[in-house]
């Protein structure tokens, strides 16, 4: 997947941007869980979410191979607001296609980011489409949301974790496209240790959880949770490989539990955790694991509204269009 030098340069990449985000013990976690639990807060980086280290490995690449043109990549979110903001630290315009109904706050981030925003299609898989119209025409370069040097950016919160906290017997990582697992199931095998790596996704978005059983991709129709992060219709292939080599299992979480997550990490830590970064530990308190635990929090990037939802003790409408 990738090597200790490899490794070792992308963390020197993301060091020239952002230090590394903190690994947290929170006590009424401790508590709720019934296990000592460990939080990584990949909601403190430049853009709130775990995503932005791939894009400065990814952008920093192209820059050094004189690959400076335009690029174009589809999102819901935080892979735009990555790309947005690793492009315009290079100096590379970045154009982003959202779904239709895409978050308002993050299509604001992503535009205030410098990225020129277009609006298209009823899902991520139709924004994706758009994306891969718009490179042709305009001649720019295509960026995926799975990608050798995203994962290996990634990666490098998966090192800080496990060398900064020893002897973590399992860590749960929600599951998007995969870069995130990937990126800790590596970080693992590199360092030999023996931490079980738990993948995490929703029930109306069950893709790689089925995929996980049948032992090949299997697509879904349609997503249906409010988690935009996870909300995956066809999972990448090669991720999937990796998943299969090195991951324990995967988990199903329903809505609700999410939600309940996503309160309890507001009131015993007062962090704001988007759908996807509470789907972690939402998996650990179904669980209940009598281990110590690490969880990632991989991103806080939730719609004010959204979050009143779920801070009011609701659980938000799960329609709308499927993610990466």
């Amino acid at each position: 997947m990738f090597t200790m030098e490899e490794l070792d340069a992308a963390r020197a990449i993301v060091a020239d941007a952002m230090a590394p985000t903190p690994q947290y013990r929170w006590p009424l976690l401790d508590q709720a869980a019934g296990c000592e639990v460990w939080v990584k807060h990949e909601n403190h980086t430049p853009v709130g979410a775990f995503k932005v280290r791939g894009g400065l490995v990814h952008m920093r690449r192209r820059s050094q191979a004189g690959q400076t043109g335009g690029v174009i990549s589809a999102t819901r979110g935080n892979h735009g607001q990555s790309i947005a903001f690793a492009a315009r630290r290079e100096g590379i315009a970045a154009t982003i296609v959202v779904p239709h109904g895409n978050s308002v706050e993050k299509n604001a981030a992503m535009r205030a980011l410098g990225a020129e925003l277009v609006e298209a299609g009823r899902d991520f898989d139709e924004a994706r489409t758009v994306a891969d119209q718009l490179a042709e025409e305009r001649g720019l370069d295509p960026v995926p949301s799975f990608h050798p040097d995203l994962v290996v950016g990634v990666a490098t919160y998966a090192y800080e974790l496990l060398t900064a906290v020893p002897g973590l017997e399992v860590v749960y990582v929600p599951i998007g496209l995969g870069s995130g697992i990937c990126a800790v199931i590596g970080v693992r095998d590199l360092l030999g240790l023996s931490t079980k790596v738990v993948g995490v996704v929703a029930e109306g978005a069950p893709a790689y959880a089925q995929s996980f059983a049948a032992r090949r991709v299997i697509h879904t129709e349609s997503v249906q949770t409010f988690a935009d992060g996870v909300a995956v219709r066809t999972p990448d292939p090669i991720a999937l490989g990796i998943i299969l080599d090195g991951a324990e299992r995967v988990v199903t979480i329903s809505d609700d539990e999410i939600a309940e997550a996503t309160r309890l990490l507001f009131a015993s830590t007062h962090n704001t955790a988007e759908g996807a970064g509470a789907t972690a530990l939402a998996a650990l308190l179904q669980e209940r694991p009598d281990s110590r635990a690490g969880v990632i929090l991989t991103g806080g990037n939730i719609d004010t509204s959204t979050f009143a939802t779920i801070l009011g003790g609701g659980t938000p409408d799960a329609s709308g269009p499927a993610s990466t």
